[in-house]
């Protein structure tokens, strides 16, 4: 004689037929979520580390010495808060002048991809070093903007670049290399 424990009752086989796709529901949604987030390309990472690492991107990269007012000439003593506005000191040379984007403003109007496609395509003036910005990893990219969007929006205007023909009409660094005296 087989007891129904043994057997299992209808009511009891229900019950773990529901529980195990249950399991499997719960398992299948842990799959894709980690999934997507190496899509995203955080892998094991967390938004928070991968923000910490654009924050360091930026802070060695250079990109505070051209992007943030004043970075430059106090070592680097000037609030976060105020990192990355750009500027109105103006670069010089024989390709006109150009001015430091505002990097807040800038990338809240692009999605990640889209700021990986502009990173990997971009050739400008002097002396913005498009060709570091291609040497970088995508997951470096994505991280910078990450960083970038971490801070408060911003949206203080720069100047428009001024072409070589007409003089610029704010300060500005001249980069015209110089014969040595004699």
């Amino acid at each position: 004689m087989v007891s129904s424990a043994s057997n299992g009752s209808k009511p009891e086989k229900l019950m773990i037929r529901r529980t195990l796709i249950g399991i499997a529901a719960l398992g299948l949604g842990g799959v894709l979520t980690v999934a997507m987030l190496d899509r995203n390309g955080l892998g094991s990472a967390t938004a928070a580390d991968s923000i910490e690492h654009g924050r360091y991107l930026v802070k060695i990269g250079g990109c505070n010495d051209c992007h943030t007012p004043g970075y430059l000439e106090k070592a680097g003593n000037v609030p976060e808060d105020r990192w990355l506005i750009g500027g109105s000191l103006g670069f010089n040379g024989p390709w006109g002048t150009t001015y430091p984007t505002n990097l807040r403003y800038l990338l809240r109007t692009m999605d990640e991809d889209d700021w990986v496609q502009l990173a990997r395509t971009i050739e400008t003036r002097p002396p913005m070093p498009w060709f570091n910005l291609r040497a970088m990893t995508e997951a470096d990219l994505r991280a910078i903007q990450r960083y970038v969007l971490s801070l408060p929006a911003d949206d203080t205007p720069v100047p428009d670049y001024v072409p070589p023909d007409r003089p610029p009409k704010t300060p500005h660094i001249v980069f015209v290399p110089q014969a040595p005296k004699s």
